[in-house]
């Protein structure tokens, strides 16, 4: 078989490590590229991009992990990676080609939809969830450091050689899969033809939200997940652009303020977690972390200097204990033969958020006229530049008001949440539900009835 060695994690940790350390090298020259781009629109021209990307790899994961199961995850794997890094090279060349092919990649930009699969291929279940979370924490290691190195570089030598080291870095993800990622799923796997049918029920990325309403519960739980979850994703979108243009941060200060808010949410995800549903419960965890949510946001909102940006940077560190602690509670609740079901609505809800929330922070911002109207002043050297006059005036009471619609959804997802039961048994089996989950599942491997299907995730979910 084609690659080095028997197929393994570290395979498709690092394919995960050079795309994402690739990707975060750029982070300080493409919040100026955008702004430099669209000076009078770019909070909503931000949105529409990164919306567009969003609704398009929801649209498409499906149907690209059917596709998956059928020709080989090393084929997908590439192709992902490569459509995933296609824009990179173009920031330098064309920044409106960037932008627009940034937009178009999202049909592919699903790397870890396929990276599960592949990490499913040749894990046991046992195996899966530490497997699954060295992956997630490869990702969130890649961040952690590529911004502040790209920051550097670009203040040292410009930003034309961060360009050409991300794309160094992407050629280099791309030549590892060719050349060193083997295979994992079996010949004997696939079907004889390359032709073989794929049916809609597979590929339909709403296939998993038609269900959400055959259990009060299930509604319960992925309202809560929708409220909460569409700032959450805006909120990603736009917060490092907010920094940069509107509260003065230098270029240092954003990759900084990304590393420490990383590595908090790392301690927070998995120390402070596990206390957590230890000492006060599932759901009780998930109150505190929407809690903490609503703070977050509203500080965001609220904030006009850049230490309550970072005060608020520490909350939202531990609002990232929701979305685990909700996935813990349907997997302790759903029957085992009902568990990628229900996760897959929740990944299907969160996919769909992924986006409507960009787009909609950006349409926030572009009606309170929370624009620029000049380049931001040089940055002081101490880290924090200036404020622009123009925002001060305009929006002196509410600075940030996307942030402050995100705090009221989320508060409406904290009331919702209070009506979910700590301990419930979830019913989605309706009389097709076999024949359903079926066409869902593998179409060439038995699988045995207490085996929790994988639902696919997108790339910003992690």
């Amino acid at each position: 078989p084609q690659g080095i060695g028997s197929p393994s994690v570290y395979h498709a940790v690092i394919v995960i490590f050079l795309e994402f350390f690739a990707w975060g090298l750029l982070t300080a020259p493409t919040l100026v590229v955008l702004h430099e781009t669209f000076p009078k629109h770019t909070f909503l021209m931000n949105g529409l991009i990164q919306g567009v990307k969003g609704l398009l790899s929801f649209l498409s994961a499906p149907l690209i992990g059917a596709l998956s199961d059928v020709w080989g995850r090393k084929s997908f794997l590439l192709l992902t990676v490569f459509f995933t890094c296609a824009p990179i090279p173009l920031m330098k060349i064309s920044p409106w080609w960037y932008f627009a092919v940034i937009s178009v990649s999202g049909v592919f930009a699903v790397t870890f939809s396929v990276v599960f699969a592949y990490v499913a291929d040749i894990t046991q279940e046992h195996e899966r969830s530490m497997a699954y979370g060295l992956v997630s924490a490869t990702f969130a290691a890649s961040l952690v450091t590529s911004p502040a190195i790209g920051a550097y570089l670009g203040r040292v030598y410009g930003d034309s050689l961060v360009v050409v080291l991300a794309t160094a870095i992407a050629l280099l993800d791309i030549c590892f899969i060719l050349v060193a990622v083997p295979e994992s799923l079996p010949e004997k796997m696939r079907p004889a033809s390359w032709g073989a049918p794929i049916s809609w029920e597979q590929a339909d990325p709403f296939a998993s939200l038609k269900k959400v309403g055959q259990d009060s519960i299930v509604l319960l739980i992925c309202i809560t997940v929708f409220l909460s979850y569409l700032p959450e994703a805006g909120q990603y979108s736009s917060f490092f652009l907010y920094l940069r243009q509107i509260m003065g941060f230098s270029s240092e200060s954003v990759a900084a303020f990304i590393a420490v808010l990383g590595i908090l949410s790392i301690i927070a995800q998995t120390i402070v977690l596990s206390l957590l549903m230890r000492s006060i419960g599932n759901k009780n965890t998930i109150l505190l972390g929407l809690g903490f949510q609503i703070l977050q946001l509203a500080w965001y909102g609220f904030g006009s200097e850049p230490w309550m940006m970072w005060a608020a940077g520490a909350v939202a560190a531990m609002s990232s204990i929701t979305f685990p602690a909700v996935s813990a509670l349907v997997s302790r609740t759903a029957d085992a033969d009902q568990q990628g079901v229900v996760q897959g609505m929740i990944t299907g809800i969160r996919g769909l958020c992924n986006g409507l929330g960009p787009a909609l922070y950006g349409f926030i911002f572009y009606i309170f006229h929370v624009e620029l109207n000049e380049l931001p002043m040089p940055e002081s050297p101490a880290g924090g530049g200036v404020v622009t006059q123009y925002h001060l005036q305009q929006n002196s009471i509410i600075p940030g008001p996307p942030f402050l619609f995100g705090a009221c959804s989320v508060l409406l997802a904290l009331l919702l949440a209070l009506f979910i039961p700590e301990h419930t048994n979830l019913n989605l089996r309706p009389s097709n539900w076999k024949k359903h989950c079926g066409s869902h599942g593998h179409p060439h491997s038995p699988q045995a009835p207490g085996e929790a299907k994988e639902p696919l995730l997108q790339d910003t979910n992690v």
